[in-house]
């Protein structure tokens, strides 16, 4: 297909890379040229001045940025997506933002015949690399099955949530669990060294049972070295958890757990953690 990928930062760049090693005609927009120069070097495809003129002619639009304000300004704004797509075109907008955000951009590409799909992944940047991300949708049918052979491209779970903001209402619900899991992991392992465990023997028992997960497995080893200089920055994490936070006191529900590992998010950018990985919840702690 022809396509054009809005974005190319640790996520965004190597899934565009993912689209054009699968025989996808790629074009490309970054707010820093130089990186989407670099895109070309590597993998083809060709480099847009604006993200309307990657739009024109395509037939999915994937944009991939920072938050609701990024969202409107590549895809409404003055140079944005929707002044150029052609009508029956998709676009999919693998950025983690509002609810909000996604049904306003799927108001103004209906009245243009175009469709809409929020599709937040979860995976980080080794998923990404690796082309093995869990993508979450919002939107029509239709347009998820036209969509989903291209976004398979770098997934390896695809799944239809629901209609428009759905997939970012998911992806809130995969934020307030892991901020949950990887304090509990932080907790743990700080309890056993002052407890006078080794760390990797307890791992090795209660990995094998119920309290197992993503984060135990690819995380223990590291929070214990003090090694946070990799996967999702501690400032990305909080722009997620507000995002949460601000739908909770919109709908009602009580995220108690979510308020507080969020203040603890709070305390590790002051230690200085505003890019480390978010397992250095357990900084905080020694």
């Amino acid at each position: 297909m022809r396509t054009a990928f809005i974005g190319l930062g640790v996520m965004g760049y190597p899934m565009a890379g993912h689209l054009a090693k699968n025989g996808h005609e790629v074009t490309v927009y970054n707010r820093t040229t130089a990186r989407a120069e670099a895109w070309c070097q590597e993998f083809g495809g060709r480099s847009a001045a604006t993200p309307a003129d990657a739009a024109r002619n395509v037939d999915i639009v994937f944009s991939c940025v920072g938050n609701d304000d990024d969202v409107r300004e590549v895809l409404l704004g003055a140079d944005g997506v929707l002044n150029s797509i052609s009508s029956s075109s998709i676009i999919v907008d693998h950025t983690t933002s509002s609810a909000t955000v996604a049904r306003e951009v799927a108001l103004t590409a209906g009245g243009k015949s175009a469709g809409f799909l929020d599709a937040p992944v979860s995976g980080g940047q080794a998923g990404a690399e690796k082309g093995q991300l869990a993508v979450m949708v919002g939107g029509t049918t239709d347009d998820f099955e036209r969509a989903v052979p291209v976004i398979d491209c770098y997934a390896k779970a695809i799944t239809h949530i629901g209609p428009v903001g759905a997939g970012q209402l998911a992806k809130m619900v995969n934020q307030i669990c892991i901020a949950g899991v990887v304090q509990g992991l932080a907790e743990g392992l700080h309890f056993a060294k002052k407890a006078g465990l080794d760390p990797a023997v307890v791992i090795e028992s209660i990995s094998k049972g119920a309290a197992q997960s993503w984060q135990m497995e690819n995380r223990w080893q590291t929070m214990v070295d003090d090694e946070f200089d990799f996967g999702f920055a501690v400032d990305w994490m909080r722009k997620d958890l507000a995002i949460a936070l601000d739908e909770a006191s919109e709908n009602g529900a009580t995220l108690e757990m979510t308020r507080l590992v969020d203040q603890f998010y709070s305390e590790v950018q002051d230690l200085g953690g505003k890019r480390w990985d978010t397992s250095s919840l357990i900084a905080r702690l020694k």
